[in-house]
């Protein structure tokens, strides 16, 4: 398995800033799980109650499609594709807003499937709008077979003002980077119903059980023995001799009696299931037992689309083990960031506002947990897992022929000395010195550029009517 990389951040960072350009400094392979609660492409804007916790943290969910996102778009199709296809097509069949929308999810996931460990995952949270084109998009991503699940929860109940039926869900969709991935089964109660009917006896200290069957349900020559008077089954007995007088030496065996207390050989020993020793059902993907946050939960901040601190907890806890590292690029009101602390995760969050990087302290500090501190950061880390790379300016014969002669921007064939390198994703927005992310420009090109990632200077050039950037 590939080495895993340390991490270029202290745990309990809180990054306030573009999570693109911070993705883009952070090292690969670092990452255990990757929960985010995105823009849904709602067409409303958000906004946080004057007074609460959360005032001043608002967002605009509406997206145009604007000439930045045509050169991603570019990007993704020189890159990626079976991803372009998919984009294109939601551009086509839903507009322009759902084409902005999934370009500026598209290059972000991209970075993620970067971050994640080979046995890290990532759960995306949506709803109906774009869950669908969200899916497709995260099938290009990380692979089709990489798809775990679609998890349901039950956000509402039911509006009496309904005209159609009534949308109380959200989506959850569960990816794993690779073939393994952390996984520790979550189990929920057995109902009360279920209980009264399975587990009807009881030990006399109170511990209640249920009979399970003892004989084998396949031939077992092996198993053939008589136990305590009583022959042995058809097919033999589920367990050897050794496990049975281990069993029985625990009190874990029922025996039949007849009235007199003597065992009633025509039937048979029965094993004692205690309740107390069962962990449940294992869980599915229909999540109605986590309701939402009410306006009396003392965890309400008032932060606009808040998730439960239970809902993840249930995510944390089955896709990571304490000590793993645990990414919200969405953070929010840092639900995750609070959740993933009290399971002794490792945390780091980003988010535009900076309300953010000041709700997790005071949650922290409501839940008790704030022993250690908060590092809050605006700054683009700078990658350290690549080794020691040569100077970049020792690339430039090497670009020279992989672009023959053309350079980068206005796409006008140059001499060589009329070339510059230039950091395709600058190094003040995570770029490093790596040859991927070089290019050669022509000076002209290059001084305008500046400290722009390509994206937005190829945008830059279209407006100005150059034809090379088409």
């Amino acid at each position: 398995m590939p080495a895993m990389a340390a991490p270029n951040w202290k745990n309990r960072t809180m990054w306030t800033g573009d999570n693109l350009d911070i993705m883009r400094g952070m090292n690969g392979k670092s990452v255990d799980l990757i929960y985010l609660d995105p823009p849904f492409n709602s067409n409303e804007d958000y906004s946080a109650p004057v007074g609460s916790e959360a005032a001043g943290a608002a967002f605009k969910d509406t997206w145009t499609l604007s000439d930045v996102d045509e050169a991603w778009h570019g990007e993704i199709a020189d890159k990626e594709p079976a991803l372009y296809a998919i984009i294109d097509a939601a551009g086509l069949s839903h507009g322009k807003s759902m084409k902005s929308y999934l370009i500026m999810m598209a290059v972000r996931l991209l970075e993620m499937r970067r971050l994640l460990k080979p046995t890290g995952s990532l759960y995306l949270h949506c709803d109906p709008t774009a869950g669908h084109y969200l899916k497709m998009t995260l099938d290009c991503v990380f692979g089709r077979a990489n798809f775990r699940n679609e998890i349901v929860w039950q956000r509402t109940t039911v509006h009496s003002d309904s005209k159609t039926w009534s949308r109380i869900s959200d989506t959850i969709l569960f990816y794993s980077k690779g073939k393994s991935m952390t996984w520790n089964a979550p189990y929920a109660p057995h109902a009360d119903e279920y209980v009264d009917k399975k587990y009807r006896y009881a030990d006399g200290d109170g511990r209640r059980y249920m009979l399970d069957n003892m004989t084998s349900p396949n031939p077992r020559p092996n198993m053939m023995y008589e136990w305590k008077g009583f022959p042995y089954p058809a097919k033999g007995w589920r367990y050897s001799q050794e496990t049975m007088a281990r069993l029985d030496a625990d009190g874990r065996v029922w025996y039949p009696t007849l009235e007199d207390g003597t065992y009633d050989t025509n039937r048979r020993p029965r094993l004692k299931r205690y309740l107390d020793e069962m962990k449940g059902n294992v869980m599915g993907n229909i999540w109605n037992d986590l309701p939402p946050i009410n306006s009396q939960a003392k965890e309400r901040t008032g932060y606009p689309t808040q998730k439960p601190l239970v809902l993840l907890d249930r995510i944390i806890k089955a896709s990571s083990n304490p000590g793993d590292i645990v990414l919200d690029p969405f953070a929010g009101c840092a639900t995750a960031c609070v959740a993933a602390e009290r399971l002794k995760r490792h945390w780091v969050g980003i988010d535009l506002s900076p309300v953010a990087a000041s709700l997790v302290v005071s949650r922290l500090r409501e839940e008790g947990s704030l022993l250690f501190p908060t590092h809050k950061r605006i700054d683009i880390p700078r990658r350290t897992d690549l080794g020691k790379l040569p100077s970049y300016k020792t690339h430039k014969h090497q670009l020279f022929g992989k672009q023959e002669g053309i350079c980068a921007g206005c796409r006008v064939v140059f001499p060589f000395r009329n070339m510059t390198i230039d950091h395709i994703v600058p190094q003040s927005k995570g770029g490093t010195d790596h040859i991927d992310n070089l290019q050669l420009l022509c000076g002209a090109c290059n001084s305008l550029k500046g400290n722009r990632d390509q994206a937005r200077f190829l945008a830059d050039l279209k407006a100005r009517g150059i034809v090379g950037a088409e």
